[in-house]
């Protein structure tokens, strides 16, 4: 690895969130860390492009035997970034979080529970605008203020704050399709593609914008027991 490599393989690290000093490996590649997660990910110079592997293989999307060959380095940038939301967000993270948060607080009243229980969710809300990167994961719409935090298994039928805080147990997703999901209008298989309930109309599917286009990419493992939850106790077959 030349000096300009490392000098711009140091600078994205830092940019996309692995804020600490890279270590120099034995051979050649670096190793990129954080304060914010255990994890770390390694990456090499190769042909022009970088060989990225990861501690943890779920950090990275696509990733071939655990690596992921990244033609330049704008790709490399999203890679990174993509790498580090998941970090983050990895389960029981945000629920330690909201546990730390909220030691405190009293939760006596009603009035109170409600104070913490929007903790907890804002933490979640955060969680997926990191993890899904700002876009719903179905449409690709980009709009912050529009996008909804879904629950796959409700809230209240979660079992502990672990799942309730679970960012594999969430959809960031644009209203219309918040709406059909929570509603039990629409569902996901395992792969991700899209389930359109038999009791939805085709010309109300047509008036809905409802596309068999829709599709979560790169569902994980950890999502995978949500998704069948949803589909067995929430999707109106």
């Amino acid at each position: 690895m030349t000096p300009l490599e490392r000098l711009r393989l140091e600078k994205a690290a830092a940019d996309c969130g692995f804020e600490r000093t890279p270590l120099l490996l034995n051979d050649g590649g670096l190793e990129l860390r954080s304060a914010q997660f255990p994890e770390v990910v390694l990456v090499h110079a190769s042909g022009g492009g970088f060989c990225v592997s990861a501690s943890t293989p779920a950090l990275l999307d696509g990733a071939d035997g655990g690596v992921l060959l990244v033609a330049d380095l704008d790709k490399l940038y999203a890679t990174l970034q993509r790498a580090s939301a998941v970090a983050r967000t990895m389960p029981n993270r945000v629920a330690d979080q909201f546990r730390h948060g909220t030691l405190h607080l009293p939760q006596t009243t009603e009035a109170e529970r409600l104070v913490v229980q929007r903790v907890g969710q804002n933490l979640f809300r955060n969680a997926l605008m990191d993890y899904w990167q700002g876009r719903c994961c179905v449409t690709g719409l980009a709009v912050p203020a529009l996008l909804r935090a879904s629950h796959i298994k409700p809230w209240a039928k979660c079992l502990s704050d672990d799942e309730r805080l679970d960012v594999f147990n969430g959809l960031l997703l644009a209203p219309h399709v918040d709406a059909l999901f929570d509603g039990g209008w629409i569902s996901f298989s395992n792969e991700g593609k899209l389930i359109v309930s038999n009791a939805l109309q085709a010309a109300a599917q047509i008036q809905l914008g409802i596309s068999n286009d829709w599709q979560i990419h790169n569902v994980k493992p950890a999502q995978i027991s949500y998704l069948t939850f949803h589909r067995d106790n929430e999707f109106r077959y």
